[in-house]
């Protein structure tokens, strides 16, 4: 059992629906994953969308721990959504909420996915410590003048959460992402390797300072983070198998075709995300579809392994 079992940080605790077993399961210091709901409400085709979101829910259960799927149900912020819950917001055009979006959802009772941000916010206010996800939101090309960036940078600079994932999401501007991570102090280290995983690619072309080895020195690094009373989740990049990643080659010239779509159809803001992985899944005939589902799986696998590190109380 964790030495230190985390506790609900809700300002209201009416405000957000957690379901029995995931309170439970916090309450007793077993291990509980988060994972986000715009993977299948925003980020993958019907019916495979619920295709991924059940198995993934089957993947962490079959390893021992409790998956806490993270959306809202007419306006309601739910932590551990039902199966039922889960068919519905996969099979219904919902909104994309971050946290900005949260008060707005409950104020007029819609529902919606919930961004990386939304996940980790509502995560961590239910006592959750570890997020599974695929890619991560980041700074666009030509945020310099545009200054479009990801909500989930600020967010994760004051969530403390350790959040898997297979690097930055490969539309963005790469180096200008972990330069951002670098200003807000929060931390990022591979997963057996030095080099950032480019979400679709096993490498990113871009290095790492430091790495982990095991899921025992991933919870030992988020225990130090929070023993320093550090506000910031721990990034952990975790590449996507070899045999699943794309060819870095050909994956560059179909995201230069799709920001070049994106600009001709005048696409902006939050759908601009959604508008380039449909191009680039469509370009690609599909494969960059099936490399997210295996990095996600990747990244649920590697999770379930240290919420169960985190729940037995390893110190590294």
């Amino acid at each position: 059992m964790s030495d230190s079992t985390p506790t609900s940080t809700l300002p209201d605790p009416t405000a957000v629906a957690v379901s029995s077993e995931v309170r439970e399961a916090v309450a007793a210091g077993r291990p509980v994953l988060a994972m986000e709901s715009t993977i299948f409400t925003h980020g993958l085709p019907r019916p495979r969308n619920l295709e991924v979101a059940l198995a993934a829910e089957e993947q962490v259960r079959a390893a021992g721990v409790v998956p806490a799927t993270i959306g809202v149900v007419d306006g309601v912020p739910t932590v551990g959504m039902s199966t039922a819950q889960v068919e519905r917001l996969a099979g219904e055009d919902v909104i994309k909420a971050s946290v900005r979006e949260l008060p707005i959802a409950r104020a007029t009772g819609a529902s919606a996915g919930t961004t990386i941000a939304a996940t980790a916010f509502l995560a961590h206010a239910a006592g959750i410590e570890v997020f599974s996800t695929g890619g991560l939101g980041g700074v666009h090309h030509g945020a310099s003048t545009t200054f479009d960036e990801s909500a989930d940078l600020v967010t994760l600079s004051r969530v403390p959460v350790v959040l898997v994932s297979s690097g930055a999401k490969a539309i963005l501007d790469i180096p200008a992402t972990l330069e951002r991570f670098e200003t807000l102090s929060v931390p990022v280290v591979g997963y057996r390797t030095l080099r950032y995983p480019g979400f679709y690619v096993h490498d990113s072309g871009y290095p790492l300072a430091q790495q982990v080895d095991s899921p025992e020195q991933v919870a030992a690094l988020y225990r130090a983070s929070r023993g320093l009373g550090l506000p910031a989740s721990v990034l952990v990049g975790n590449p996507i198998p070899e045999g699943d990643s794309l060819d870095p080659v050909a994956l560059d010239e179909v995201i230069e075709r799709a920001w070049a779509a994106a600009d001709e159809q005048g696409v902006r803001g939050q759908a601009t995300t959604p508008f380039l992985l449909d191009f680039i899944q469509r370009a690609t005939k599909g494969e960059s579809l099936d490399a997210n589902v295996a990095l996600y799986r990747n990244n649920v696998a590697l999770g379930c392994e240290v919420a169960t590190a985190l729940a037995a109380g390893v110190s590294g």
